[in-house]
């Protein structure tokens, strides 16, 4: 393993780790405005909604997302629908999560017992009232350690984006290897910076998750 590669191609990967933790975060803040609202759909079982919700996570969680991001790219164009890689990608990796997030918020909030639901009610509190004040809070403290693993999972799969010509993190390696022909050193460089990342995120959401249950023990 050449360290002076390592050192030459360091400035490009982490300028290529600024573009993954971009789509990361803007992907992962869509997704949970998606997956709450398709979760809160399902609930509620709105007719038509309903309907269109439980296709949509049916779809998206029944096929690879590799063909997401293709059809997104490739074929939407064709129906005159034409996005740029970085808003394809987003729009992929987005739709893709909200999916999964959506099961975990529709489970996290079934979580919680139903009695607290009647009591609110039988209190006064208006159905929307007990959900905002009541069930919610209760909701998103047991639905953390899925949403964490969701994010983690999330900014490895922004390396799929590459296929699209973004330039990421696995895209910026690629170019790199096609000019130092060291595609070892380069592609365990990137893991290196990858598994930084997660051991970062992971290390940060564990932190949130154990004062959650602190405060929800309290």
């Amino acid at each position: 393993m050449d360290i002076t590669i390592i050192i030459d191609s360091l400035p490009s990967l982490l300028k290529a780790t600024i573009m993954t933790l971009f789509l990361s975060c803007i992907s992962v803040i869509i997704a949970l405005v998606i997956g709450f609202s398709t979760a809160l759909i399902r609930i509620l079982k709105f007719k038509v909604l309903y309907e269109v919700a439980s296709i949509y996570i049916s779809v998206i969680r029944g096929t690879p997302l590799l063909v997401q991001i293709f059809v997104i790219y490739y074929g939407l164009p064709q129906i005159g629908i034409s996005l740029d890689p970085i808003s394809s990608g987003i729009m992929a990796l987005s739709l893709n999560a909200g999916a999964y997030l959506s099961e975990s918020f529709r489970a996290s909030i079934l979580a919680v017992d139903k009695g607290q639901m009647e009591a609110a009610i039988s209190m006064g509190m208006t159905y929307a009232q007990a959900m905002r004040r009541i069930i919610l809070p209760q909701s998103l403290r047991i639905a953390i350690p899925t949403l964490s693993n969701s994010f983690i999972v999330l900014v490895k799969d922004t390396s799929l984006v590459s296929v699209i010509t973004v330039t990421e993190l696995l895209q910026m390696s690629s170019l790199i290897i096609a000019k130092t022909f060291e595609p070892l050193t380069i592609y365990l460089t990137a893991a290196a910076i990858y598994w930084i990342l997660i051991t970062f995120f992971t290390t940060l959401l564990d932190n949130f998750e154990k004062r959650s249950s602190k405060h929800l023990v309290r």
